[in-house]
């Protein structure tokens, strides 16, 4: 059987990540496994993947979908079951995995590494770990943590970046139309400087060419650390000192599900005056002036973003309706006998924030009278 390519997409929160991975699933015509981890405990990423409904050149999805802790710590054995499992299943070519946020990368390779030289006849190997960056967060947060050391302390997020950014073997530069070329510049630079040797591909919105990183070849270990300027990598891939990624960074998350739709205008007076203290929000919800669209909401530190997906089903015609669930009895397990399948599912992000309190100004925003 021929040995399957593992494509690990990482990146800090909001960078783009599931973007880029629906377009690389748009162009590709192989059948793929997909893994999609996120903290939450709603897989976001993996639900929008669903919802947008854009993979239909794709011969075959299988998406699994992990939540409720990283796949370099918390779910560590988890990830590496599902890829045994994968593995063995004859009709899939490769296995895309897109890790959660706060993922670091160099302990991902090293789980696998480990699964390797303990499986040595395995039908898959590592191919590329991708690291999605979001130039413009880089420019406007972290280019000044990223040139002095001496500010930076231990727990601080940007160490977080960092591993990101070293340990890879391509990283695309993601939004780089909100950068002028003065600025994206700079940020190439600071890059470098932890970076020495993955090429740098610039995107907009994840766009990229796909044999960029559907090469065929083996991820290169000792390649990779000798490319590190820090070179930590691999030292500490001893499941039982792993410590959760939300422990080490501060880093927490919950969970905000209400079936009412938003106010649209307090909802966007909410967006426009964004706590500071919530890193990426991300989920998709409902507005009481259209009961028609999902709506994907999105915010990445300064940034906030609403998208118009497509409908809901409870919008179908009855006759439709019907027909999907005489084909899909499963759909009316989560279905609401007033409001069907809408509903606002958001996961919330960030470091030393007050859950009540913004679960408060989330209810706040609900339309009152429905």
């Amino acid at each position: 059987m021929k040995k399957k390519p593992i494509i690990l997409i990482t990146g800090y929160l909001g960078s783009g990540k599931t973007t880029l991975m629906q377009k690389l699933l748009e162009k590709e015509q192989r059948r793929i496994a997909l893994i999609v981890n996120d903290m939450g405990s709603i897989n976001i990423d993996a639900a929008i993947l669903g919802k947008e409904g854009k993979c239909k050149n794709v011969i075959e999805v299988e998406m699994v979908e992990m939540q409720n802790g990283c796949i370099c710590c918390t779910l560590r054995d988890e990830f590496i079951a599902q890829i045994e499992r994968i593995s063995n299943e004859p009709d899939i070519e490769a296995i895309f995995v897109e890790a959660s946020g706060i993922s670091e990368p160099s302990a991902i390779a090293g789980s696998f590494l480990a699964y390797q030289e303990d499986n040595p006849d395995t039908n898959v190997y590592l191919s590329s770990i991708v690291s999605v960056v979001d130039t413009d967060r880089i420019y406007r947060e972290f280019l000044g943590e990223l040139t002095d050391e001496e500010e930076r302390e231990e727990d601080d997020i940007v160490n977080l970046v960092i591993d990101q950014i070293e340990f890879c073997n391509m990283i695309v530069l993601n939004k780089t139309d909100l950068l002028t070329n003065e600025q994206l510049d700079e940020v190439k630079k600071v890059l470098r400087d932890y970076q020495t040797k993955a090429p740098m591909i610039a995107a907009v919105h994840g766009g990229i060419d796909t044999s960029l990183i559907m090469h065929g070849r083996e991820f290169n270990y000792d390649e990779v650390l000798d490319s590190s300027a820090i070179q930590r990598a691999l030292e500490a891939n001893d499941p039982e000192e792993a410590a959760s990624c939300v422990d080490e960074y501060g880093i927490s998350s919950f969970a905000f599900e209400e079936r009412r739709p938003f106010n649209r205008e307090k909802f966007e007076q909410f967006a426009g005056n964004y706590p500071k203290e919530l890193i990426r929000t991300k989920g998709y919800i409902w507005f009481s002036d259209d009961e028609e669209h999902i709506q994907l909401f999105e915010q990445a530190g300064r940034n906030c973003a609403l998208t118009q997906l497509n409908e809901w089903m409870a919008s179908y015609p009855q006759d439709e309706l019907e027909a999907m669930f005489e084909a899909f009895p499963e759909l009316k397990d989560d279905w609401d006998e007033k409001y069907g399948d809408r509903i606002n599912q958001l996961v919330v992000i960030g470091k030393g924030f007050e859950k009540a309190e913004i679960v408060r100004m989330l209810e706040e925003c609900l339309e009152t009278a429905v």
